[in-house]
């Protein structure tokens, strides 16, 4: 029987194996983040069908992606403003919000216009908000905050410091993160202090809505303590 007090209201997921997804069939990196592309779509219906998610948050683009070989970056800045586009209809028959953290300044004035546009259009759903992490870094992320409050001379505490960080939603329950990798990559380091993780191995373009399901199962029988006993 499922553990009623793990209320499961926001998501985080790692998208992870999408090169080797690729390689094991033998085809480029890019196939990979154009079957990703498709999983990403399936479990969101999923959240914004979800009796309690009121968020996922998926990581898209870290500020370390960028050492990325330059064909596979400006691949992936087009396949992000195509697939935006094509996902209006979707957000709008799953009733998703879209929103995004990080600095999307360091994107193209185009792709800029995209997500500015998808957000506009959408900010009327309220099933599921679905946010997506691009150029994103945690570390920066805190140490913004945290000049930004040393320039207005605010005391920086762990109230204030967290209510200047760029992702004002609700504290993350649980951090999914896929191709059996364990580690965070500078992803949502503050959000993510009392989150329960769960590690997987299998490849992002293989992720289904049934093993979200059965990993949530898990994860409302687990005992959250936060740092009680």
């Amino acid at each position: 029987m499922s553990n009623s007090k793990n209320k499961l209201t926001h998501l985080a997921i790692i998208m992870d194996g999408n090169g080797r997804w690729a390689k094991e069939r033998g085809h480029i990196r890019t196939k990979g983040h154009e079957q990703g592309a498709n999983v990403t779509r399936d479990i969101t219906q999923y959240c914004a069908e979800h009796p309690t998610i009121e968020t996922v948050t998926f990581y898209a683009f870290s500020t370390e992606n960028w050492k990325r070989p330059k064909y596979e970056v400006n691949f992936l800045m087009k396949l992000l403003n195509s697939w935006l586009l094509n996902e209006l209809e979707t957000y709008h028959k799953f009733g998703a919000k879209f929103e995004t953290v990080g600095n999307i300044e360091g994107f193209s004035p185009k792709l800029q216009k995209t997500i500015a546009y998808i957000k506009k259009e959408t900010a009327h759903h309220t099933n599921v908000t679905q946010i997506l992490a691009l150029n994103y870094g945690a570390r920066e992320e805190i140490a913004n905050a945290a000049s930004r409050l040393a320039t207005r001379k605010e005391e920086i505490t762990e109230e204030s410091l967290g209510a200047e960080l760029n992702t004002p939603y609700t504290e993350i329950d649980l951090m999914v993160r896929t191709s059996g990798e364990q580690r965070l990559s500078n992803f949502l380091l503050w959000q993510l202090s009392y989150s329960e993780f769960y590690f997987t191995p299998t490849l992002w373009p293989d992720f289904t809505p049934r093993e979200l399901e059965d990993i949530i199962d898990q994860y409302l029988n687990r005992n959250r303590r936060f740092g009680g006993v």
